[in-house]
């Protein structure tokens, strides 16, 4: 009787693990993006951002994306969170997801702001989810495969401890190293002018075929079940790094052209 009920309970655990593992960059990394994007504004951008924030940072309201997830009546956003895509695919060929994906989900966010009919309520949200989404589409397996939900369902260890893929990727390499959202965000790269440039170069479309280069470096680097360590770590957190600024690069520039 004990043995069965462990076994249930260890289900549950496994069940509710794998259901609230953060399936998006944790808040640390959002914060990072965020903080870094306000390295990048105009003054101009800067003040009307302050005044609809009513001076909150970019960093404070980065993780709002993943807050509303406890609110059922946000359900329809859950799908901007993503692109669904295969290996072999461009997001103009790949099959889109009838409920939106994290592309649609930008040019919402960006049409809503630029409209000057838009509420300021509105205006305040959609602001809200654009710092959100624009982090999670630098996230390489946000651009993951359908069939295993972006690496959600590829368990691997992480010393030691259950973990999947998605999850590593999210948060895990991020909290191994250990600083705050503003160590990382103020010892990002030293840029130039031109590099910064190309960064912002593009649209939020070839943004997401460049990440999804990076996606399928990030499925091969491990095998299923494999114990990921320090090794892993020291190998994939400069690309780490550099996504998270790249994303604060762009947050900057749609701001930017919007305000």
């Amino acid at each position: 009787m004990k043995i069965k009920l462990l076994f249930i309970l260890s289900l549950f655990l496994f069940s509710s693990y794998t259901k609230e593992e953060t399936v998006f960059w944790g808040p640390t990394g959002h914060r990072t993006t965020g903080k870094i994007a306000e390295y990048h504004l105009t003054n101009k951008a800067k003040r009307k951002i302050d005044k609809l924030l009513k001076g909150q940072s970019l960093a404070f309201v980065s993780t709002f994306g993943d807050e509303i997830k406890s609110d059922k009546k946000y359900n329809e956003f859950y799908s901007w969170h993503y692109v669904n895509m295969g290996l072999d695919e461009k997001y103009a060929d790949a099959e889109k997801n009838p409920a939106g994906d994290m592309v649609t989900g930008i040019q919402k966010c960006v049409q809503v702001l630029k409209d000057d009919n838009s509420s300021e309520e509105d205006k305040v949200f959609y602001l809200k989810m654009l710092v959100h989404l624009v982090g999670d589409l630098h996230q390489p397996m946000h651009v993951g495969q359908r069939e295993d939900k972006g690496g959600n369902t590829i368990q691997v260890q992480w010393f030691g401890k259950g973990a999947n893929l998605h999850s590593v990727w999210d948060s895990k390499i991020i909290e191994e190293w250990n600083m705050s959202y503003i160590e990382l965000a103020e010892n990002a790269k030293d840029l130039s002018k031109a590099e910064i440039k190309a960064i912002e170069n593009g649209t939020v479309v070839d943004w997401v075929d460049e990440v999804h280069e990076v996606t399928k470096e990030v499925y091969k680097s491990v095998k299923v079940g494999e114990n990921l360590k320090y090794r892993y770590s020291y190998d994939h957190l400069e690309t780490v790094r550099t996504q998270l600024q790249k994303g604060g690069i762009r947050l900057a520039k749609i701001l930017n052209e919007i305000f």
